[in-house]
């Protein structure tokens, strides 16, 4: 009679997969709006405007500068949860989240008011 050899679990450390971004401030999806506005989804679903004409516009624009041509500012995309263009230009995702749950619009390149 043949007997068949006990088989033993494998003990060997398991993998956990990689983990995922879970930030309720990460961006999930983004539309392009008229006039230099983007409609934004983070991952716990809150939704809101960014309104960057005033920056792209602004003297002070720097990097952002490029995105006053409306077919770049159109190559928005989202990348590892944060707005982005091609060629490295971002948004920061917390600050736009923190002021999206604030106001439901994050205005950039606004003139500071004073107090």
């Amino acid at each position: 009679m043949l007997t068949q050899p006990a088989t033993q679990e494998d003990t060997a450390t398991r993998l956990n997969p990689l983990p995922s971004p879970r930030s309720p401030w990460r961006v999930s999806a983004v539309a392009v709006l008229p006039d230099y506005r983007l409609k934004v989804q983070f991952l716990d679903g809150t939704e809101g405007i960014v309104d960057l004409a005033a920056l792209v516009h602004s003297p002070n624009a720097g990097v952002f500068a490029s995105l006053s041509d409306p077919q770049r500012f159109a190559e928005v995309r989202v990348e590892m949860g944060a707005v982005s263009w091609p060629g490295g230009v971002d948004l920061a995702p917390d600050a736009m989240y923190a002021e999206i749950k604030r106001s439901g619009t994050w205005v950039m390149g606004e003139k500071p008011t004073s107090a």
